[in-house]
């Protein structure tokens, strides 16, 4: 068995594994810890390997006064995380505020919405109107593979799928181009013309926005069905429990 270390996350003791990083201890202590490019622990099925890139930088805390990704950085013994503070959340309303005036995300109009981790974030974090100009870029949409549309207006990079959507050999279904602010997924028009139902639906499933959709199926869950319609992203969580208990006990003092 591996052995076990205590942490604390938020004034709370939890036990984790040595080797995991904050966010799989966060997961399995039912603990919130937000995330676009790592997967949640809902998320991952049948993946071989959990996806912690590093790249959306939501799930940042704070160990002894320093910012650190939740998803990179491993727990050890004793160790204090910050993760629930005023400080966090607003980073975290201003990363959700940079993807939307960064791509072009019209909710209304998108087949992922009412299951988009983007959205039930900005939802999570009040974001109301974004406090930055949009940039309004203007990208491609691929339609040519047979199973997948890809509308790149909604990637935010955050390499899900690059990474876990794959051929049995370990060859990639998607990819990246150039780098910086001229980065931009794409598909391996060959690969894909032979991705199976299972994983061309996996791959929409991943992807925490509406950039990647299964042909046929982007609507197919009908309004007050979708993932987020009942229970808003982290509810089920011990930290989000505590929250909405002391935004009630605030509402009855008002």
């Amino acid at each position: 068995m591996s052995e076990k270390i205590t942490l604390t996350i938020d004034d709370q003791k939890i036990q984790a594994k040595q080797g995991q990083t904050i966010l799989q201890a966060a997961q399995e202590n039912n603990i919130f810890i937000p995330t676009l490019c790592a997967l949640r622990a809902e998320q991952k099925n049948d993946l071989k390997n959990d996806l912690a890139p590093g790249a959306c930088r939501i799930c940042t805390v704070i160990i002894n006064g320093r910012s650190m990704a939740a998803c990179t950085t491993p727990v050890a013994q004793d160790m204090v995380v910050e993760n629930d503070t005023e400080e966090l959340n607003e980073l975290r309303k201003t990363i959700i505020e940079l993807f939307f005036v960064e791509g072009n995300h019209f909710c209304p109009s998108c087949e992922k919405s009412g299951s988009c981790d983007l959205q039930a974030l900005a939802y999570r974090y009040q974001m109301l109107a974004p406090r930055f100009r949009y940039a309004f870029p203007n990208r491609e949409v691929h339609a040519e593979s047979p199973k997948l549309l890809l509308d790149r207006n909604r990637c935010i990079l955050c390499r899900r799928c690059a990474e876990a959507i794959r051929t049995p050999d370990g060859k990639p279904f998607f990819g990246f181009n150039k780098r910086g602010d001229k980065s931009t997924i794409i598909m391996d028009k060959e690969l894909v013309k032979d991705i199976s139902d299972e994983q061309a639906q996996q791959a929409m499933h991943i992807c925490p926005v509406g950039c990647i959709i299964y042909k046929g199926k982007g609507f197919d869950t009908p309004l007050g069905q979708r993932r987020y319609d009942h229970k808003p992203i982290g509810s089920d969580t011990t930290n989000s429990e505590k929250e909405l208990e002391k935004e009630g006990a605030e509402g009855e003092q008002s």
